[in-house]
């Protein structure tokens, strides 16, 4: 048995799209684009996203009542204690005159987080039973964080977020989302313990939505008798993830149907479908395992690239013999890493995409098998109809095709339900929860590929703005592309360019429009303290400063040393050639400006490369193309890095740390010359700015002034970092 894990790629940054597109390719336009002066406006096609579906139970309370294996879930009104107890300063509480049943267990103790309530450790992984690891809302390679209770990626999609907490932690979701901070209090009485929290989204910074702190009060009550009550008094946060969430790990497989297929000679035998088996485990996750004729073919082998296998989900008989039409699909899709050889080539491998499905497969001999729970769309359904394809090639072309067979789920129910309609007569669940979240993020490809159909291929970067805010709880945007160019030396290459419907141009774009909701969109601060569109200038110019930087390395006296990756490392001495914002500026694509104090220690004069707008240093603007070689003068790493505690008269840290001298030559030594080297290289860039807006809507005045002002300050922005080595311009046409 072969257990493909779990996988996490840049692209994954982009957030999932509506579940049902989900498992169409991406690389196709998706909306209507015309000109605007030198703004491009694509409003989306209908359905391309799934809506918004926004919090609603403020001034309610949500009871759960434990009743057999599951509980019972209400909606009542407001019960609330005003009278919260003493903060609590740590983060566990003990109990003292009751024990509190959950998960089935009786626990003394619990671990207070920002917005939830857990008990014991993470236990994700532990079920050897269980096909582990969090399905791609949970997966953004962005890093995570268990300051909430359970693990979370800081770019996590709230859609689908909620997904990945089942069988984490044993744990009550109060209001789960990033961003989130603020005191927590703990008071027990004899029948019941209160935990109450005062929340702020987080306000005045680049990636906030607002300049001044929010209000959010939610309490929990955990009650001897096990039943537990979540109410929301005056909570303005509208996206966040509310739920119980008791480890399921019985592993009881129970069969629900065998969907045949006649085998066909003439197809490939790892293609040929001969039945699709269906079970449900735990009566909470439904496993799908296909058998071909002939024997699938394992992670590594290079012939899965293009090889994907479909199994789809609809409440009704299908219409249409195309799985993407369907309510919901999980998708299985072999991929081979296209970057070429080296330490950064991935094997080939199988990748998992689709609401509910988790990341990982098995392969034994003739069969593949997927599982996951049913996503929101199905939930409540008594039967549904199930439907399978196997498909080969890019653009996949389907060769095999299981017809749509009714299916009674026999007490499979799905997890995520609407908690505002949820009622005693719903019955019981072992797992309930809700994700409450902006309208899903459209694929970056399609965004491109929407552009470059409508006007040709002639946009080095596309950076998207809209009048809505979409799926992620940051106002910014991660990044990501083909990076076209065929630059080499800068330690990446170009890959995918017929992804983006781009033949060589596309380099770099944002994955996600930035709302006008995201202060980071405003021309200044209330207090003016932020102006000139500053924090617009440090997005756009740390996010396409990604297409070349920060994966170089150095070799030195024998040691290959990464100075990045993804940021420049924070030991890494590395100032601003021309700076934007400060007469000290690091890099803006991270690392430090460092002072040598001749003793051992190191003064931090400059670090934080995200805001204000900073300049690009000499081994950025090489990197780039703008620089030769012995423009790049001298500079260092620090390792080991150790905070003395002291700070210098103007208030910068004091480390202490191990030095290492590098040279552009040791750079290139690493990674070979920058080839076309800074004689050659692209001098002149242009800049798609994309306004974009929903089906049926017209960008509003206030997105048309702060795209038309962002384009005008990107464009001295970049003329002054580039000390006018550099053009960007800003031209739909």
């Amino acid at each position: 048995m072969i257990t493909i894990h779990r996988i996490h790629l840049l692209l994954a940054l982009a957030a999932l799209p509506a579940m049902a597109l989900a498992q169409r390719e991406p690389g196709h336009p998706i909306g209507k684009v015309t000109a605007i002066g030198n703004l491009i406006h694509l409003e989306l096609d209908s359905g391309v996203v799934a809506p918004e579906r926004l919090f609603d139970l403020d001034h309610r309370t949500l009871r759960f009542t434990p009743q057999g294996r599951g509980y019972r879930i209400e909606n009542v009104p407001l019960r609330w204690d005003a009278d919260f107890g003493p903060e609590l300063t740590g983060g566990s509480a003990t109990l003292k005159g009751f024990t509190f049943p959950f998960s089935g267990k009786q626990w003394d103790s619990f671990n207070v987080a920002i917005g939830a309530i857990t008990f014991g450790t993470m236990q994700r992984g532990a079920d050897p039973g269980r096909i582990g690891g969090p399905p791609p809302g949970n997966r953004t390679g962005a890093g995570g964080s268990t300051r909430n209770g359970f693990q979370m990626d800081r770019y996590a999609s709230l859609q689908t977020v909620g997904e990945t907490f089942i069988n984490m932690i044993p744990g009550i979701a109060a209001y789960i989302k990033s961003g989130l901070n603020g005191p927590h209090f703990v008071k027990e009485l004899p029948d019941r313990a209160v935990v109450t929290w005062t929340l702020s989204e987080g306000a005045g910074g680049i990636q906030s939505f607002t300049w001044v702190p929010t209000v959010n009060r939610i309490q929990a009550t955990l009650y001897k008798s096990g039943v537990i009550e979540l109410s929301y008094n005056d909570v303005s946060a509208r996206d966040g993830v509310v739920g119980v969430f008791p480890m399921v790990t019985g592993g009881v497989e129970k069969a629900l149907a065998t969907i045949p297929d006649a085998p066909n000679p003439a197809i490939a035998a790892n293609l040929d479908i001969r039945s699709v088996k269906l079970s449900s485990i735990d009566g909470l996750f439904v496993r799908a395992t296909i058998e071909m004729r002939g024997a699938v073919l394992p992670n590594g082998d290079p012939g899965i690239d293009g090889v994907t296998y479909r199994v789809a989900f609809d409440t009704h008989k299908p219409a249409s013999a195309d799985l993407a039409k369907a309510t919901a699909v999980w998708t299985i899709h072999g991929f081979a890493d296209r970057r070429g050889g080296g330490e950064r080539a991935r094997p080939s491998r199988y990748i998992v995409s689709g609401a509910g499905a988790d990341p990982d497969v098995v392969i034994a001999g003739n069969t593949i098998s997927i599982e996951g729970v049913l996503p929101a769309p199905l939930s409540g359904a008594m039967r549904l109809f199930v439907s399978a394809d196997a498909a080969t090639g890019t653009p996949s072309s389907v060769v095999d095709r299981v017809t749509a067979r009714s299916v009674a789920l026999n007490g499979v129910r799905s997890p995520e339900i609407d908690l505002s309609a949820a009622s005693r007569k719903s019955g019981t669940f072992p797992v309930a929860y809700e994700g409450f979240h902006w309208p899903a993020i459209p694929h970056a490809q399609d965004v491109a590929c929407s552009v470059i159909t409508a006007l040709g291929d002639k946009f080095d970067f596309i950076a998207t703005y809209s009048d809505f805010r979409v799926d992620n709880p940051e106002g910014g945007t991660p990044s990501t592309g083909p990076r076209g160019g065929n630059v080499t030396g800068i330690g990446t290459i170009t890959n995918g360019l017929e992804n983006y419907c781009s033949k060589g141009e596309l380099q770099w774009m944002y994955v996600e429009p930035v709302s006008t909701s995201a202060i980071q969109i405003q021309e200044h601060s209330p207090d003016g303290h932020m102006k000139d569109y500053n924090y617009a200038m440090s997005q756009i110019g740390h996010e396409l400063g990604h297409r070349w930087a920060a994966d170089a390395r150095a070799i030195v006296n024998g040691d290959t040393i990464t100075l990045g990756p993804v940021h420049w490392a924070t030991g890494l001495q590395i100032p601003a050639a021309f700076p934007y914002s400060d007469p000290v500026e690091a890099d803006a694509m991270g690392g430090s400006t460092w002072k040598d104090n001749g003793d051992g220690t190191y003064t931090q004069l400059n670090r934080d490369y995200y805001s204000p707008a900073k300049g690009y240093s000499w081994l950025g603007l090489y990197l780039m193309g703008l620089a030769k070689p012995d423009e790049v003068p001298p500079f260092f790493i620090l390792r080991n890095l150790k905070r003395t505690g002291q700070q210098d008269a103007g208030g910068h840290p004091i480390y202490t740390g191990d030095k290492t001298n590098i040279t552009i030559q040791n750079v290139i030594a690493a990674m070979g010359p920058r080839e076309p080297d800074a004689a050659h290289s692209q001098k002149k860039f242009n800049t798609a700015i994309v306004v974009m807006t929903m089906h049926g809507k017209q960008p509003t005045k206030e997105l048309i002034t702060a795209a038309n002002n962002i384009s005008e300050h990107w464009i001295k922005y970049w003329a002054k970092t580039t000390d006018g080595r550099s053009v960007m311009t800003v031209s739909p046409r």
